[in-house]
């Protein structure tokens, strides 16, 4: 397809669909949740959808629907800034307790603010992914509840998850729950609620990561048959964690195996690949600009400024963007849940430099939609026109041509 998208069929057709689960959600009977022949999560069709059903969901997905903060609406206190969006305040933190610190991907900081919303009776469930118990190398939607401990949930999942399956289910029940998720299923929270306004009230958390894409389960596959463990022999398959970033470890019985978050992810002689889905790469917001709280890694810089990822005591960059976010962090801190200390600007621009650049080079990726007549997202309030004033001329045109060549080379696909 061509243009925006009309039908659920058109963003999965145009290579839209982020694999969020959303859909499903709000559709139960004519859809489910699949695993495509690439690895993907997509969602499949039981029966056909409605008129109607269709412009609900393509309104409500985040892969065909990104709309921004739009900056008539920004509280009291918060900076719009060009490239990073709404910001209240940014500081290091990480988890007060020792084994969620250890344990987390990071600093733990998602999984101690979960916790804090459970312990604390602000919500009856947070809504976010954990490994599937049945499945290593998949990732499953999980609800935890009073009582229970989030750190089940702890640790990224760098493949296909589909978390906001069960948000319908949990807004009929009368639930107040909150949401950790990648931006996009933020994106898709935020969607929903310009549609049914129990969303405000029932949702009052949102909680996000800064995101590098979404593989398909493929890359978890290749890493463990590089060593010699076929997918159906894994036992545990974790990306990161237990450390900071910690290893990444495949086991198959007695079996086990560590490889480095460098040799994971930036080894270009290694028999597995990172490679994120469409969607992704087109991506206008992975850093969360309509979540409550951004989460990113904290990461160590050496003397020139640039990210060592050695192994270390994990520590998150805690960026506040609303007045709830703000409210959630100070309450958490003063509950004994966060510890944090102070981070300037420049060092957050130095650790996350990509997502600086992905951020500019966003403009010339559309145009370059549009100059091939491929799917495309409707985009709202990410500022495009000034990104283009910012980004330098080469930025925009490597973006621009390396969007046309992957289009050429078939990737603008499921």
């Amino acid at each position: 397809m061509s243009g925006q998208p009309t039908t659920l069929q058109d963003v999965i057709d145009g290579g839209l669909c982020v694999g969020c689960g959303i859909c499903t959600s709000l559709a139960p009977a004519q859809l489910t949740m699949t695993l495509s022949d690439r690895g993907d999560l997509r969602p499949q069709f039981a029966e056909p959808l409605s008129p109607e059903q269709n412009a609900l969901l393509v309104d409500v997905c985040p892969g065909a629907t990104a709309i921004g903060p739009d900056p008539a609406t920004l509280e009291a206190g918060t900076t719009l800034d060009p490239i990073w969006g709404p910001l209240r305040g940014m500081q290091r933190g990480w988890a007060a307790d020792p084994q969620v610190r250890f344990t987390a991907a990071a600093g733990g900081v998602l999984t101690a603010l979960g916790q804090f919303l459970l312990d604390s009776g602000r919500v009856t469930a947070v809504l976010h992914v954990r490994t599937s118990p049945t499945q290593p190398m998949l990732t499953d939607a999980h609800i935890s509840r009073p009582g229970d401990s989030t750190l089940v949930a702890a640790q990224s999942r760098y493949g296909p998850a589909a978390p906001l399956v069960h948000v319908q289910q949990l807004l009929d029940a009368g639930e107040r729950f909150a949401v950790i998720g990648k931006p996009c299923d933020v994106t898709a929270i935020r969607n929903l609620a310009r549609h049914d306004v129990r969303v405000e009230t029932q949702i009052p958390y949102l909680l996000t990561i800064f995101c590098g894409g979404v593989p398909n389960v493929t890359t978890a596959e290749s890493i463990a048959k590089a060593h010699g463990i076929e997918p159906d022999e894994v036992t545990l398959f974790r990306f990161r964690g237990e450390g900071w970033p910690g290893p990444t470890r495949v086991e198959a019985g007695d079996q086990r195996f560590d490889i480095t978050y460098r040799q994971a992810w930036f080894d270009r002689d290694a028999p597995w690949r990172y490679d994120a889905q469409w969607r992704c790469k087109i991506c206008p917001d992975a850093i969360g600009e309509v979540a409550d709280v951004s989460v990113p890694d904290g990461w160590i810089l050496d003397a020139d400024g640039k990210t060592t990822h050695n192994e270390a005591p994990g520590v998150n960059i805690v960026v506040e963007r609303t007045a709830t976010g703000s409210e959630l962090v100070a309450a958490a801190i003063a509950a004994g849940y966060l510890e944090t200390a102070e981070c300037s600007y420049e060092d957050f621009e130095l650790m996350h430099h990509d997502h600086h650049n992905r951020r500019l080079g966003e403009p010339a990726r559309l145009a370059a939609l549009k100059e091939a007549g491929t799917g495309e997202p409707r985009v709202e309030h990410y500022r495009l026109e000034e990104m283009g004033e910012l980004a330098p001329a080469d930025l925009l045109a490597t973006q621009f041509e390396g969007t046309l060549d992957r289009i050429a080379r078939g990737q603008a696909v499921l």
